[in-house]
């Protein structure tokens, strides 16, 4: 099985994962543009388990529909390198894209939120849009 590790800037955290992604995605949201720094976050969705190393500082949002999202981020450099779900742990865990330093990274599957997407953002040909996050 593929393993891939992803980690912050400063390379105090990490987190390895195994097999291909469940799914690969952008979102628009607020939230999402404020907590990366950037226009939209790209994530990929990986199934347990997975392991990480150093030490994580937590952050919990909850989402527009009530969904808590567990966010961890390293206490040195700041990078947001990946989250959970609550109740959905056991599901995935959803991993910042660029914390894996490989641009052959496959491309997104969907874009969320596209409703806040910066007009002068393009995505690949075939990534389906939803105007929210879809249910």
């Amino acid at each position: 099985m593929q393993t891939r590790t992803a980690s912050c800037s400063c390379g105090q955290l990490s987190i390895e994962v195994g097999g291909s992604p469940l799914g690969v995605g952008v979102c628009h949201c607020f939230a999402c543009q404020r907590r990366t720094g950037s226009v939209f976050a790209a994530l990929a969705a990986f199934e347990p388990p997975y392991r990480t190393t150093g030490t994580a500082t937590d952050y919990l949002r909850v989402g527009d529909r009530g969904s808590r999202y567990l966010f961890r981020f390293c206490p040195v450099c700041g990078t947001s390198l990946f989250h959970t779900e609550e109740g959905a742990e056991a599901m995935f865990v959803a991993v910042a894209i660029g914390c894996f330093a490989d641009p052959g990274f496959p491309p997104p599957e969907d874009s969320v939120y596209h409703c806040r997407r910066h007009s002068w953002v393009v995505l690949p040909e075939g990534t389906r849009a939803y105007d929210k996050n879809p249910d």
